[in-house]
C-alpha cells in the first residue's frame, strides 16, 4: 500500500494553466477518484502523479518520497498505469504481454530471481479468464478482451498504487462493470491503493471510497461520494442540472440527467 500526498501543485505549459495549486492527499489503501468535465485538469494530474509529467510547482510524494527522485525502473516495482485505451492491436500473444508485466524485477540479462513468476502469469490468466485466449495475438481481441488483459499486465507488476486513466471509456456497460468488479475485488484482496480518473460520475460513486471534482485546474469538491454528487455542484461544474438519486442496491448518489433548454 501507498500513500499519496500532493502539495501546492501546480502545472503550466507556456502561459497556459493546467492546474493550480491542488493539494490532496489518498490514503493507504483507499480508492480516490479524479471528477470533472473535459479540459478540467484531470488527466495531466494523474500524469503528474505517475511521474511522466514534472510539475511547474508544488509536489508529488509516495511514501514521504518524492516521485521525480524516483528511479523508473523502481518506480514500477511499485506504481502501474492502466489506460483508456487499452493496448495497442500488437502482434503479442496475451501470455506474452502478461509477462511483459514482469519486466521491472528483471535484472540485466532478462533474467527474474524467483521462481514464483510463471506461476503468477497462470493465476492471473486464470482469475481474469484469459486461459482460453493465452495463444492468441492481442490484434485479434475486441477491446474490451484488450483492456482486460492490459489488467493482468498490470497485475504482473504487483504495483501497491494503481492509477487508472478513464479505463472504461471505450467499453460497453457489461465489460464497464466487469473491469471495475475485477479491480475492487483485487484492491480489497492486496490492500492496493488506486487513483481513477473517471467521466462516469454514476460508476465513480459506486466504486469509490472518496470524490475529487476539477473545474479549471482547480479543486472545487472533494470528499466522500455524498458530499461531492450534490446538484448545486454538479450544475456549476457541468453546466446541467442533475436530478441526484440513491441506487437501489447500496444507497450510492446517482444521477439522472433532465433534458437541456435548446
Amino acid at each position: 500500500m501507498v500513500k499519496v500526498e500532493v502539495t501546492q501543485l501546480s502545472k503550466s505549459y507556456g502561459a497556459r494553466e493546467v492546474l493550480s495549486e491542488i493539494s490532496f492527499h489518498v490514503e493507504r489503501g483507499e480508492w480516490f477518484c479524479i471528477l470533472g468535465p473535459n479540459g478540467s485538469g484531470k488527466s495531466t494530474l494523474l500524469h503528474t502523479i505517475s511521474g511522466v509529467e514534472r510539475p511547474t510547482a508544488g509536489e508529488v510524494h509516495l511514501d514521504d518520497r518524492p516521485v521525480q527522485r524516483i528511479q523508473r525502473k523502481a518506480l514500477a516495482k511499485s506504481l502501474a498505469v492502466l489506460h483508456q485505451d487499452a493496448l495497442p492491436p500488437l502482434g503479442f500473444t496475451v501470455r506474452e504481454v502478461i509477462e511483459m508485466g514482469r519486466y521491472p524485477f528483471q535484472n540485466w540479462l532478462g533474467r527474474e530471481p524467483g521462481e514464483d513468476d510463471e506461476q503468477m502469469v497462470e493465476r492471473i490468466l486464470d482469475w481474469l479468464k484469459l486461459r482460453p485466449m493465452e495463444g492468441r495475438t492481442v490484434d485479434a481481441l475486441s477491446g474490451g478482451e484488450r483492456q482486460r488483459v492490459a489488467l493482468g499486465k498490470a497485475m504482473a507488476q504487483e504495483p501497491k498504487l494503481l492509477l487508472l486513466d478513464e479505463p472504461t471509456t471505450f467499453l460497453d456497460i457489461g465489460y464497464q462493470v466487469d473491469m471495475m468488479d475485477r479491480i475492487r475485488k483485487w484492491q480489497q484482496e492486496c490492500g492496493l491503493t488506486v487513483i481513477s480518473v473517471l467521466h462516469d460520475l454514476n460508476l465513480a460513486a459506486q466504486y469509490c471510497d472518496r470524490l475529487m471534482l476539477l473545474q479549471s485546474g482547480s479543486i472545487v469538491g472533494i470528499g466522500k461520494p455524498e458530499d461531492v454528487m450534490e446538484a448545486g455542484l454538479l450544475e456549476r461544474v457541468y453546466g446541467t442540472r442533475p436530478y441526484v438519486m440513491a441506487h437501489p442496491d447500496n444507497g450510492a448518489p446517482q444521477i439522472l440527467l433532465g433534458r437541456g433548454d435548446v
